[in-house]
């Protein structure tokens, strides 16, 4: 008890101490000024801020505030907010408020996107048929604006189709400058006959598969896909002189789809001398459950066929007929040596184009003007055009997936951003427009432009080519962001987990590849494919050479049968100013 005294005592007398000294401190000179000195700042401070206060609360007020209706920015000028007074506590609860809103209203965005981007997922698994006839996608009786990134491939096939028949009663196909729907607007009489006076059924018809400008593919494009369309699809495939060469794809566990494409080039190429109507038979890598009826083990699974239905029917007659065989009408494949197929001489009938191609193609900052087989190139590129003329309803499905998945949220967000508040409304009321249905359906879908096509091929390549890493392909890249500033998109194509996990490495590159597994190590590709099965194993494959062949640029291997291929496909497909850029010079296929 006496201790607790004590120190209570104690603690008294030291707080009457400290008073003393803080109250003959106040009163000495030094301190008075210092104090003088503090409020008057205050003072200052306090008017400074008052005058700043109500400034920015005059200009806040007349300036229109971002606020949101449904997902869609807009502007209202009616309700901006004032910061009024100077009570600390209400400016900060002001201040939260507004960035409270505008994250709600960021979030509010990302849900209408969303709510967007899974309604066109839903659309890709329903068919043409059951949309509008707005061409609006609806859902749950709303309506939603179609998109932009995806491609009506039922109606494509459908026009498609009749681009690769003869007109009834005519000698060749509907082949004209007019594109698209367009063909199908409705004309008077005069205007009709005078329509069907200007078609161009000569040796200079516009392809519908064929873009661009003569320079800007491989010399005579046009011509040559003319030629050989006509000499596969005769008019009457029964016609004694017909002859018929029916060939399997290659189906060894070594070969890959480049090189069964490759092999079939050949093929073509030996048809055309010999004067036959090349029959493309069992395809293996169309032998799964996604190559529906006849289709399936068929080219046609995935591209348009070779030749009319009528020459293959009359083809596989003539393949039970002993006589057919003895007399030469048919043949097959195996009547042909390898180096027949893979090396043998291509048509001359064109004369030799391939000796004034541009040179386009650049290897360690050089061009090169020419090489030992350049008709070779020339070929495959025309050969390889005509076999995909055209996809099939399953391959452009194919593709509208890969595109969602690749550039759905994207294009969800440019859609909304460009619409106003009246989306329903105006969405519907535009495409009863014509020039919706006949003139703008011609357009290809979007993809984010410029892109840059870069097929990274390393793994078991190894004992055929100069394999190269990443980092060389995308010195390649930074070259071509030099001249193209705005280039920053790279769909990339590779077997290799590796390269997808160096991508990271350059995040000022936005990076697009299919979501399928990928090898690590050095597995042999057979191996590889087997483990994915065989249609992952063949459908991504060509969503990435269809993907290459639309790109703006590409990177690739020479020594790539692959590459090749995709080289030649976009050099028919108006790309050939593009050029091309290679890791290596391995050789010429």
């Amino acid at each position: 008890m006496l201790g607790t005294n004590m120190e209570s005592f104690d603690q008294k007398s030291l707080e009457r101490v400290l008073s003393q000294r803080a109250l003959q401190m106040g009163n000495s000179f030094p301190c008075k000024i210092c104090v003088v000195g503090f409020l008057c700042g205050v003072c200052l401070t306090s008017l400074f801020l008052a005058a700043l206060t109500s400034f920015g609360a005059f200009e806040l007020a007349r300036t229109p505030s971002l606020s949101f209706s449904g997902g869609i920015l807009k502007t209202d000028s009616t309700s901006g907010y004032a910061i009024i007074g100077s009570d600390c506590n209400s400016k900060q609860k002001e201040k939260e408020r507004i960035t409270f809103s505008q994250k709600s209203a960021i979030i509010e965005i990302d849900e209408r996107v969303q709510r967007l981007y899974s309604v066109w997922s839903n659309s890709l698994s329903k068919s043409a048929s059951e949309k509008g006839q707005s061409g609006i996608s609806r859902l749950d009786g709303q309506n939603f604006p179609d998109a932009p990134h995806l491609e009506n491939c039922r109606l494509r096939v459908e026009i498609n189709r009749r681009l690769d028949s003869r007109a009834e009663n005519e000698s060749s196909p509907p082949w004209t400058i007019w594109k698209g729907m367009l063909d199908n607007f409705p004309l008077t009489t005069d205007e009709q006959q005078r329509y069907l006076g200007h078609q161009l059924t000569s040796e200079s018809a516009y392809l519908p598969w064929i873009t661009g400008s003569d320079e800007e593919n491989y010399p005579l494009t046009r011509k040559v896909q003319h030629d050989i369309w006509f000499h596969q699809h005769p008019s009457n495939c029964r016609d004694p002189s017909i002859r018929f060469l029916v060939a399997d794809w290659e189906r060894l566990p070594g070969f890959g789809i480049g090189a069964q494409i490759a092999g079939m080039c050949g093929l073509l190429a030996i048809a055309i001398k010999e004067k036959r109507v090349l029959v493309t038979n069992y395809y293996n890598r169309a032998d799964h459950d996604g190559c529906k009826g006849t289709s399936r083990s068929s080219w046609s699974c995935y591209f348009f066929p070779e030749t009319s239905q009528e020459c293959r029917e009359r083809a596989f007659e003539l393949m039970q007929s002993k006589e057919g065989w003895e007399k030469g009408i048919i043949r097959a494949k195996e009547n042909y040596t390898s180096n027949e197929i893979w090396a043998g001489r291509i048509p001359r009938i064109w004369g030799s184009p391939w000796s004034y191609m541009q040179p386009t193609t650049e290897i360690n900052g050089t061009l090169i003007a020419y090489h030992h087989k350049m008709d070779r190139r020339w070929w495959r590129a025309q050969a390889v055009r005509y076999l995909m003329r055209f996809q099939s309803e399953y391959t452009c499905n194919l593709m509208n997936t890969a595109r969602h998945e690749a550039f759905g949220w994207e294009a969800a967000k440019m859609v909304l951003s460009n619409m106003n508040s009246d989306v329903e409304e105006d969405a519907v009321e535009k495409n009863r427009y014509d020039i919706e249905k006949f003139v703008w359906s011609n357009h290809k879908p979007w993809i984010p432009k410029p892109l840059l096509s870069m097929h990274v091929r390393m793994g078991d390549k190894a004992c055929e080519m100069k394999v190269v890493g990443f980092q060389e392909y995308m010195h390649l890249a930074e070259r071509i962001k030099r001249r193209f500033p705005h280039l920053n998109s790279i769909w990339l194509s590779t077997e290799m987990q590796e390269v997808i996990d160096k991508s990271k490495s350059y995040p000022h590159w936005r990076f697009y590849y299919t979501n399928v597994t990928r090898q690590e190590g050095n597995t042999l590709m057979a191996t590889y494919e087997a483990s994915l099965g065989r249609e992952t194993s063949t459908n991504y494959p060509l969503v990435n050479f269809l993907m290459a062949s639309e790109a703006d640029f590409f990177i690739g291997a020479l020594g790539s049968t692959w590459c090749f291929l995709i080289d030649g496909m976009r050099n028919t497909g108006g790309k050939v100013m593009s050029g091309y850029l290679s890791v290596n010079k391995d050789r010429y296929w």
